[in-house]
C-alpha cells in the first residue's frame, strides 16, 4: 500500500478580512509532498508562499478544501490538537531565528525536547550543537552570536527531536552569502541525513535549485 503524502492539500484556498474586502491568499491548491522530498517553493513577494507553509503547519487555518498533515485532517483540531501533531514531528526554521535570548545556545536547541519530557534533553542538544560546528558556543545566549550562528543554532533546534518535516520560511533571507551558504549546506546534509522532508520558501534562485523539486507560486496559485 502506498504511503499518504506527508502534506496534501485539496482544493484549498485561504481568504483574510480586510477594511477594503476579503483578501484572497490562496486559491485552489491542489498539492502532495511525499516523505524525504525537499521542496522549494519560490514566486514573488505577496504571491502567498509563506501562508501555503502556515497552512501546511496547521498554524493558520483553510477557508475552504481539505489539508492533510502527517496522514491526519487538520479540520477542526482544536489548537492543543495540533499542537500534539505537531510535537517532535514538524520543526520550524525562520528568517528572523526566534531563539530565546534568556537561554543559552544549548538551552535554546533543549527547549523542545524538554516539552516533550526527554531526560537527554541536554544532552542531545550538545551533540547537535557539534554536528552544526558551535560546541564551543553552547553556553552563549543569542545576543553573544552573530546572525550566521543564531541561524545555525535554529536549524539544530529544528531538528534535534528527528522530526518528519521542516517548514523553512526565508532560513539564509538575513544572512550574507558566506553565512547563508553554510546554514544552508547545514539543512540540506541533516535533512537528507535524517530523512527529513524539507519544504522551504525562498527568494533566493541558487537554494532553490538545490531541492528535487521546486514549486512556483503566482497570485495565491501554483504556477
Amino acid at each position: 500500500m502506498k504511503p499518504s503524502p506527508l502534506v496534501e492539500f485539496d482544493k484549498v484556498s485561504l481568504t483574510l478580512p480586510a477594511i477594503t474586502g476579503p483578501v484572497h491568499i490562496l486559491k485552489d491548491i491542489n498539492l502532495k509532498i511525499p516523505a524525504g522530498q525537499s521542496v522549494a517553493i519560490t514566486g514573488p513577494s505577496g504571491s502567498g508562499k509563506t501562508s501555503l507553509i502556515s497552512v501546511a503547519a496547521g498554524l493558520e487555518r483553510a477557508s475552504t478544501g481539505v489539508v492533510s498533515l502527517l496522514g491526519v485532517g487538520l479540520a477542526g483540531k482544536s489548537e492543543d490538537a495540533l499542537a500534539r501533531l505537531r510535537r517532535g514531528r514538524i520543526g520550524f526554521v525562520f528568517q528572523s531565528f526566534h531563539l530565546l535570548a534568556n537561554m543559552t545556545a544549548q538551552e535554546n536547541i533543549a527547549a523542545p525536547l524538554e516539552i516533550m519530557g526527554r531526560a537527554d534533553a541536554l544532552g542531545l542538544a550538545a551533540k547537535i550543537l557539534a554536528k552544526v560546528g558551535l560546541e564551543a558556543r553552547a553556553a552563549h545566549y543569542p545576543a553573544q552570536l552573530s546572525g550566521g550562528e543564531k541561524q545555525r543554532v535554529a536549524v539544530a533546534r529544528a531538528l534535534v527531536a528527528q522530526p518528519k518535516i521542516i517548514f523553512a520560511d526565508e532560513p539564509t533571507g538575513n544572512l550574507d552569502s558566506r553565512a547563508g551558504g553554510l546554514v544552508a549546506d547545514l539543512l540540506f546534509e541533516l535533512c537528507a541525513d535524517q530523512g527529513t522532508t524539507l519544504v522551504l520558501v525562498t527568494h533566493d534562485g541558487p537554494l532553490a535549485a538545490r531541492a528535487a523539486r521546486q514549486i512556483i507560486m503566482r497570485d495565491g496559485r501554483l504556477a
